[in-house]
This record gives C-alpha cells, structure tokens and sequence, in this order.
C-alpha cells in the first residue's frame, strides 16, 4: 500500500504540472500575441506619422514649420488634421471626374466615422487622427472631444473645389475660409484642449484671413491647370478648364472678364484691383485680430461679438485648467495654434511688394522668414 502511494502521489503530481503546462503555454502565447500586435500597431502609427510629415513637407511647408509651435501633446493632432486638409486639397488634381471626387470625399466622411469610434480604415492620416484622438481621450478621461460636425465641415466644404464653383461675393469667399481654415483652428484648439469663446474668436478672423489668402495663392495654378496624368497626351485634348477663382461681385466692379485673364494672364485689366480688394479683407481680418489682443492685454473685452458663438461645436464647457484662467491666459495659452496669421501676414506683405501682380512666380515659394517671424511672434505673444 505504501508502494502505491509512493509512486501514486507522484503520478498525480505529473498529472497537476502536465494540466498546468498547456495553460502557461497559452497564457505565454497570448502575452506574446499582444505584444506583437502592440509592436505591430506602434510601427504603423510611426509610419502613418512619417507619411504625414512627408506630406507636409512637401506640400504645405509652412503648416510643418508652425507644428512646432503647437503643444507637444497636440502636434500629432495637428499633423494628421493639416496632412487630412492637404488630401481634401488634391482630391481634384488626383481624380479623373467629379463622380470619382465625390466618392473620395465620401470616403473621408465615412472615415471620420470610423476613426472616432476607434476603428479607422487603413489610411495613413486616419490612423494617425484616430491614434491622437484616442490619446486626447485618454489624456482628459474623456471630457475632450473632437468634433464630427467640423471634421465633416472640411470633407463637405471641398465640394466646391471639385468644379470651381465662382464665389459670389467677398461674403461668400469669407465663408469657405472659416469652413476650411477658421475650423482647422477650431479643431487644433480642441486638441489642446481649449474651450474659449475669446481663442475660437481670434481662431475665426485667422482663419478666414489664411483661407483669403489661401484662394489668392492658389489662383495662377486653378486658372492654368497643368496637365493631368490622367488627361490625353494628345496636344488639346481633354484640357482641364480653369476658373478664375476671385468673387464675381469684386471682378465685376474692378471690371475684369475672365476670358481676359486667360488670354492676358497679370496683364487683365482690372485683374490687380481685384486682387487688392480681396488681399485688403484678408489684412482686414488680421488687423482685427491684432487689435482683440491688444484690448485684452489692456485689460479690456475684445471689442465686438463672436459671430458664431452658439453653432454647433462653439459650446464652451470649462475643463479644470482653465477655471482660474482670464481671456487673456487662455488666449496665451493657444497662442501656438494662431501662428499661421504671421505667415498669412508675411505673403500679403510679399503680394503688395509686387504689386498685386497674382502671377509672380516668388508667391508660390515658401518664405525663408516664417521660422525666425514665428519665433518672435511666439514669444512676444503678439501677432
């Protein structure tokens, strides 16, 4: 009897290690599982930030140098939301015909879908965007959120790019500049996060001052498109026509006729007023938002309303940061994301120094002043 329970109770202990050993297998298997799919998931938002930067770089150099001005915790943000807006941007260049647009740009809107929920499609900016708004969650327990109304606003605001739709009036151009720039502002600040009315207002005249700007630049490239890769190679065939994208009601009082800006170029008559109604209400705008931070370092309101204060996404709930902050604190504290008013600033600069002459070549080069401006901007938290 003592035989058998000598090697009796050793049986039944090979039997408790051999039921053991499969579940420490498995529990080292499933560990290993989840590492590699951390390791995996890591390399690809370090990929998907790479491909945004490049992207940056390449097409919008002064949004990639201004990202250094942005809080550290918020660049990511900021890179994926500027390299999305980037995207939108070549949607017409890229595209074959306007139905193959629109299915681009309902792809982002189903995208933004997906990546607030956490699950983006395997796109480089939407893993980014979903990756820095899932930190942005984490960072503020949920309280901060990114607004799907404004995301959808940059996808939906495009469609007018698709066909160069004319804008009516100054009025008109305004409103496609705070669709597009005012609210990739509007955004950036959400990522910090930031709930003022006084920074969304400042935001909101930046914004548009950037988007003028922005129409402005891109005017000599919308109204001689080149070639299309995807066009004839044939000589005139399948040409893309131009538009000359300035608001209908400016050409008509500086009197200047499109088919004359394709046939005379800077040399339309009229063309150069045109331009400088439109460049004024761009300055316009800065001097605005020069003049609201100077009332409040006086100690006083900003001098007039935010038009859009109430619209979707311009709710204003204080996160515990900002509950001793005055206007002012918060303003300085967003000081980053208002940076692109000094490179607004130093184009119009360079517009006026040639004269309102649209087509000059040296408008359409980076300015090798934005960083050191910047800079000085920055610190002197002045515009």
């Amino acid at each position: 009897m003592s035989l058998f329970r000598e090697f009796a109770q050793p049986s039944r202990q090979l039997c408790r290690l051999s039921t053991r050993s499969p579940r420490t297998k498995l529990q080292r298997s499933r560990q290993f599982t989840r590492s590699a799919h951390s390791v995996a998931a890591e390399a690809e938002i370090q990929a998907a930030h790479k491909y945004c930067s490049d992207l940056l770089i390449k097409y919008d150099r002064p949004s990639y140098t201004l990202h250094t001005f942005i809080p550290r915790h918020a660049q990511t943000f900021y890179l994926a939301l500027r390299a999305l807006n980037v995207s939108l941007s070549m949607i017409p260049d890229t595209t074959s015909s306007y139905t193959i647009g629109l299915m681009r740009l309902q792809f982002w809107r189903d995208a933004v879908t997906k990546i607030l929920a956490g699950s983006p499609p395997k796109e480089p900016i939407a893993i980014l965007l979903a990756s820095a708004i899932a930190d942005l969650h984490e960072r503020t327990q949920g309280r901060a959120r990114i607004s799907k109304g404004w995301l959808n606003r940059l996808i939906n605001s495009r469609e007018q790019t698709l066909t160069n739709d004319p804008y009516t009036n100054i009025a008109a151009l305004e409103s496609y500049a705070e669709n597009t720039y005012s609210t990739l502002m509007y955004l950036t600040l959400s990522a910090l996060p930031m709930a003022s009315v006084t920074a969304d207002h400042v935001a909101s005249h930046i914004g548009k001052a950037a988007g003028i700007a922005a129409v402005l630049r891109g005017l000599p490239l919308v109204a001689f498109p080149p070639p299309s890769s995807h066009q004839s190679s044939q000589p005139g065939a399948g040409a893309k026509q131009g538009a000359v994208m300035l608001p209908l009601e400016v050409m008509a009082q500086a009197g200047v006729k499109e088919e004359e800006v394709f046939r005379m170029g800077a040399e339309a008559p009229g063309l150069r007023d045109a331009v400088f109604t439109v460049a004024t209400r761009a300055s316009d705008h800065l001097i605005t938002a020069q003049q609201m931070l100077s009332n409040l370092r006086a100690g006083q309101d900003v001098g007039h309303d935010f038009e859009h204060e109430g619209e979707e996404g311009h709710e204003y709930e204080v996160y515990s940061d900002q509950r001793q902050e005055s206007p002012l604190d918060e303003v300085n504290r967003a000081f980053g994301v208002f940076m692109p008013a000094v490179g607004t600033r130093l184009w119009l600069d360079r517009l006026q120094s040639v004269d309102f002459d649209i087509f000059r070549s040296e408008l359409l080069r980076s300015d090798w002043k934005l960083p050191w401006k910047a800079y000085m901007a920055f610190k002197r938290k002045n515009l």
